[in-house]
């Protein structure tokens, strides 16, 4: 348990003595970079004397020595920095050493979630079947991970089948504040990753991003990462988000204005009046683009929606209270009006932000539905082969999946069906996720569509798609230009299959109206997507599913407390074993 210490919270002090700079005039993520250094450099003065001036004068300070407090890895780049370990274990060895002396400095995290692929879809049994094609698929793997998971003990390992290691960080692992030794204080949990998308922790005011596996080695070796001083921009988000604005539609739209913007390798911090428009799911789906947009992080203030999110995800009060006068301290709490010391500010009006979808190889290539026909004009239907709901940016957020749920029900209830040659699958973030839509019944009108569950873990997203159904490769055949869409976070060409020729990005209510209509070359907003079975073309409201307001417990009770009951259902912890 994070204990409080009797003289001081943070190393608030330390930084100030030495930077010259209260942290309430320091942008977040300078902070959080002088308070690594205060805390882990042996003789911190000079490098925070530097760090002062570079914030006042914009003199480049040369590197800075970074520690995080924790390493994040997945399977796929996490079996080579764990591979590595092993072999210095065994020369350990053959020196007549112990092997014990070989280990990782700090706490390792790896969550088993890239090997899962989409083998099997459309039917009750999809995840039995996915899952068990990859346990024999990978048992060589997964049998180094338990004997690593047994010879390391910082390591520990985070089996198949829970979610995608993003989500997980954030429900489960992430490390708030961590006291140092002898009652030094406490820093940021801060954390590194084997893949790009470790940003997504920057929601909880936690700094972190994505690192090659050397670098991951480097840092579980106890040696600091050299960081070149960074461009420090903060995002400021005014005005009111609009009805039906989905956290892909507000994560894609901000991808394309930084991009525009250039914030390549930029500390990006956000902040602004409009900031309590946004849930944590909301502002993990802005933060895990930060590889899109280009920046090096996408850090989140503090607030009392981030304590929320704690709480309902099973944190202790002791580490919740804790946090909370961690980031008062440190001024990473939110505040009005701020001044700090930032390079440049980027303002993003959430009024001008729609529903809209990004493609069809870029994630900045946002596009108002109403155009998509206008760029695939030319190139007939454009069936759709592949509709998924996948990705840690989307199936994180509680709100998104009940809106796909939401449409797949009215579909239901109209009698609507999916084509023949769409391949549909759902990919849950986590266990958590899955249980909301188990117990609000959405599941079942997901099921009737053929989104069932498929596997916990990246799948489509990162081209683990599987076959595509024969009826579509029949069109592939036939000179179709085949579409995906997905409500993930990259789409290049021939990430998501190697048949398929434009991918789409898209909130998970808009994959489910797609796949309904089968094609993109339609207006999914207002164009009709279907006919039912009286031969009515019906056109599906989405503006309209992808909310749910208190309002509607006057006019719809029954599915109010459907929904409520289902929020109550994912704040119980999750309770995975040990790999090993």
């Amino acid at each position: 348990m994070i204990s409080r210490t009797e003289t001081q919270i943070s190393v608030a002090h330390e930084v100030a003595k030495y930077s010259g700079i209260r942290p309430e005039t320091m942008p977040r993520t300078a902070y959080l970079l002088a308070e690594n250094i205060a805390a882990f450099t042996p003789e911190p003065a000079e490098l925070l004397q530097d760090l002062g001036t570079w914030l006042r004068e914009g003199t480049d300070p040369g590197e800075l020595p970074f520690r995080p407090t924790r390493i994040l890895m997945q399977d796929t780049a996490g079996i080579a920095a764990l591979a590595d370990l092993a072999a210095l274990r065994d020369h350990a060895v053959s020196r007549g050493w112990s092997p014990e002396t070989v280990s990782s400095s700090l706490p390792i995290d790896l969550v088993i979630d890239h090997a899962v692929e989409v083998e099997h879809a459309g039917h009750p049994e999809a995840l039995t079947r996915n899952m068990a094609a990859e346990m024999a698929r990978n048992a060589e793997r997964y049998g180094f991970f338990k004997w690593a998971e047994r010879a390391f003990p910082n390591l520990r390992v985070v089996p198949p089948g829970n979610g995608i290691c993003h989500q997980i960080n954030l429900e489960e692992l992430a490390r708030l504040a961590v006291d140092l030794p002898e009652g030094q204080g406490a820093v940021c949990g801060s954390v590194i990753g084997t893949d790009s998308h470790t940003t997504m922790v920057n929601a909880l005011g936690i700094l972190g991003w994505g690192v090659g596996g050397m670098d991951a080695e480097i840092a579980a070796l106890g040696h600091p990462l050299a960081l070149r001083a960074p461009r420090l921009t903060r995002v400021g988000l005014t005005g009111k988000r609009q009805s039906g604005v989905a956290a892909a539609d507000l994560a894609l739209a901000v991808t394309r204005a930084l991009r525009q913007a250039d914030v390549t390798s930029d500390f990006v911090e956000f902040g602004g009046a409009a900031l309590s428009a946004l849930s944590v799911p909301d502002r993990a789906a802005i933060a895990n683009m930060a590889p899109e947009y280009g920046a090096f992080c996408g850090l989140f203030p503090v607030d009392r929606f981030t304590l929320d999110y704690l709480r309902q995800m099973g944190r202790s009060e002791d580490e919740i209270a804790f946090y909370e006068a961690y980031a008062c301290e440190t001024s990473l709490w939110a505040a009005a009006n701020e001044q700090r010391l930032w390079h440049r500010e980027i303002i993003i009006d959430l009024n001008e932000i729609r529903i809209s979808v990004a493609g069809p190889n870029r994630p900045d290539q946002l596009t108002d539905l109403a155009e998509v026909p206008r760029i695939l004009s030319g190139l007939g239907s454009c069936p759709v082969a592949i509709a998924s709901i996948t990705s840690c940016t989307n199936t994180a957020n509680p709100a998104s999946m009940v809106a796909a749920g939401l449409v797949a029900r009215t579909a239901r209830q109209r009698g609507l069906t999916v084509p023949d040659h769409v391949k549909a699958s759902l990919a849950p973030g986590s266990r958590r996720i899955a249980r909301l839509l188990e117990a609000s019944g959405l599941q079942e009108d997901l099921d009737a569509l053929g989104f069932h569950v498929v596997g916990f873990g990246c799948t489509t997203c990162v081209g683990n798609s599987g076959d595509l159904i024969p009826e579509a490769k029949q069109m592939k055949q036939d000179g179709a230009d085949l579409c995906a869409v997905l409500s993930g976070n990259r789409n290049f060409e021939g990430r998501i299959h190697p048949e398929v020729d434009r991918n789409w990005l898209a909130s998970p209510a808009l994959v489910v109206v797609a796949a309904l209509a089968g094609r993109m070359n339609l207006d999914l907003a207002s164009d009709p997507v279907a006919v039912d079975a009286a031969g009515h073309p019906l056109t599906l409201p989405t503006r309209q599913l992808v909310r749910v307001t208190k309002a509607e417990s006057s006019v719809q009770p029954n599915r109010c407390q459907h929904l409520h009951n289902a929020l109550v259902a994912i704040a119980k912890p999750m309770d995975f074993k040990r790999f090993g």
